[in-house]
């Protein structure tokens, strides 16, 4: 009786690491699809850095303000998208960051979850046995 209790206790730590271990991929799924964005918002900004520097300093840059274009000087607009591309860039060492972390992670979660695995697998056959 006492062994079918052990076993059912191990079958729900089994279940709740196993759970654990899927918020955890979960999780890494969102990070890839936020770097995604990030790394292609940071492409479009330094393309627009590009077209910018080719720019002569008396050329007109307009800004999409909402429905309007509103005339922006152009160093000012060049100072913008380079302070975008810092914010991007920072973005994407945080974002890179937490991957290593959560994948680190989901690496000790899934050796947790093979170990209980094999428990229980080994309680089972020791139990048909007996």
């Amino acid at each position: 009786m006492a062994s079918s209790t052990a076993l059912r206790e191990l079958q729900r730590d089994l279940e709740n690491k196993a759970n654990d271990l899927s918020k955890l991929q979960k999780d890494i799924a969102k990070n890839h699809q936020v770097r995604k964005k990030y790394t292609i918002q940071l492409g479009e900004n330094e393309l627009v850095l590009k077209e910018l520097e080719l720019l002569m300093e008396d050329a007109n840059v307009f800004k999409l303000i909402g429905p309007v274009l509103v005339k922006q000087d152009l160093a000012e607009a060049r100072a913008n998208v380079r302070k975008r591309i810092d914010y991007i860039s920072a973005e994407l060492k945080r974002l890179d960051a937490t991957l290593q972390d959560l994948e680190d992670k989901q690496k000790s979660k899934q050796e947790t979850v093979f170990k209980l695995q094999q428990k229980v697998q080994s309680f089972q056959a020791g139990k048909g046995k007996a």
